[in-house]
C-alpha cells in the first residue's frame, strides 16, 4: 500500500494555473444573436400577419366581412377559473389557433343560445381545419350552465370571466356576441347576434374560412 499523499495546490497559488474561461461574447456575436430572435420572431407572427392583410389592406373588389373589424386588443395573460367542473383556463390554450369566443351569463338566454349554436356551426363548416378553431364560453356570473345546454357542444371550454377578460371585449362582453380571437390571443373581430342563425353561422363560416386559408398556424391539426 502506497501511504504517500497526493498534496493539492493551495487555493490563490500563483504557481497553478488560472481555470479557463469562455470567450466573452463578440459584439459581431451579440448582434447574430439579436437577429435569430428578431427571425423568430418574425416566423411567428408572419402567419397572422398575412390574415391581417387579407381582411385590413387586400380588398378585392365587391368582397364584404361578415363579421366588424376590431382594432386588436390582447386578452389579459391571467388564467380564469373553469366553470361547470371543467380545468382552469390558460392564456396559452388561445394561442396557435383561432378561437371564437362568447361571453354570456350560465342561464344562457335565446341570443347566447344562437352565439353558441353558429359558433359551433362555423367551426363544424372547416371540415379538415376544424381542429385548427376552438370554441370558448366565458360564463359572466357564479352559476355553472345546464347540462342540457351543454349536451349538444362538445368540446366548448368553460371558463369564469373576469373583469380584465371582459373590459378586453369592450361593451360587446355585456352581450352574447361572437368574438374571434387570433392565433395571438388578440381579439380582432365581432360578430353580433342575428335572429336568422342560418344566415349568421354562413356568415361567420366565410371570414373564419378566408382567415385559415390566410394562416398556415395550426394547419393540419393543433401545434
Amino acid at each position: 500500500m502506497n501511504d504517500s499523499l497526493t498534496l493539492l495546490p493551495a487555493a490563490g497559488d500563483p504557481s497553478q494555473p488560472a481555470p479557463t474561461q469562455g470567450p466573452e461574447p463578440t459584439a459581431a456575436m451579440r448582434r447574430r444573436a439579436r437577429r435569430t430572435l428578431v427571425l423568430l420572431a418574425v416566423v411567428c407572427v408572419l402567419p397572422v400577419l398575412a390574415s391581417y392583410l387579407a381582411f385590413y389592406v387586400w380588398q378585392p373588389q365587391g368582397r364584404v366581412n361578415h363579421g366588424t373589424l376590431l382594432a386588436p386588443t390582447a386578452l389579459p395573460a391571467t388564467i380564469l377559473p373553469g366553470a361547470g367542473g371543467q380545468a382552469p383556463l390558460r392564456h396559452g390554450e388561445l394561442e396557435r389557433q383561432w378561437t371564437l369566443l362568447v361571453a354570456a351569463p350560465s342561464a344562457c338566454d335565446a341570443a347566447c343560445a344562437r352565439a353558441l349554436y353558429v359558433s359551433r356551426q362555423a367551426r363544424l363548416a372547416q371540415a379538415k381545419d376544424m381542429e385548427r378553431v376552438g370554441r370558448v364560453w366565458l360564463v359572466t356570473d357564479a352559476g355553472d350552465p345546464a347540462a342540457d345546454v351543454l349536451a349538444e357542444q362538445h368540446g366548448l371550454r368553460l371558463a369564469r370571466a373576469d373583469a380584465a377578460w371582459l373590459a378586453a371585449l369592450g361593451d360587446g362582453g355585456k352581450a352574447a356576441q361572437v368574438f374571434l380571437v387570433d392565433p395571438l390571443g388578440n381579439v380582432m373581430m365581432r360578430f353580433v347576434d342575428d335572429a336568422d342563425t342560418t344566415r349568421a353561422a354562413r356568415g361567420l363560416t366565410k371570414d373564419l374560412q378566408r382567415l385559415l386559408k390566410y394562416s398556415a398556424l395550426g394547419r393540419g391539426g393543433r401545434e
